[in-house]
């Protein structure tokens, strides 16, 4: 069952991030695109904001779906682990562990689940 396990990580991660980084990257799903997030970027002090919200948002999909997909999986996770490391270390530290304080733990749970995938590989269950 090591593979089905692995299978329903990757794909739950894959496809939470993914859908991260289409809210940056386009304003799907109520997100604010790379204006937007790039105006919030720049609030924060991350500048040129534009330019560091389609970077995180390129992360963001790319490394979701190639997580999800079993593919590149080592770069994938890399890209999640990453950007879930900037978005730790810019935003939510500062407010603790909670995730209610907009602290880091959701941060935390999804680059342990990138870790574990990044460790184990993708299991069986693959695109290719």
């Amino acid at each position: 069952m090591l593979d089905e396990g692995l299978l329903i990580l990757r794909l739950v991660l894959g496809i939470i991030l993914a859908a991260h980084g289409v809210q940056k990257l386009f304003g799907w799903f109520g997100g604010y695109g790379i204006k937007g997030t790039g105006q919030w970027l720049e609030s924060i002090g991350v500048k040129p904001g534009a330019f560091f919200a389609f970077l995180a948002g390129a992360a963001e999909l790319v490394g979701g779906f190639f997580v999800a997909a079993g593919v590149y999986t080592t770069v994938g996770a890399w890209l999640i682990i990453l950007v879930m490391l900037v978005a730790v270390l810019k935003v939510h530290l500062k407010n603790g562990f909670w995730n209610g304080s907009n602290g880091f733990e959701f941060n935390l749970l999804i680059i342990a689940a990138a870790v574990s995938v990044l460790l184990t590989g993708p299991g069986s269950y693959t695109l290719f």
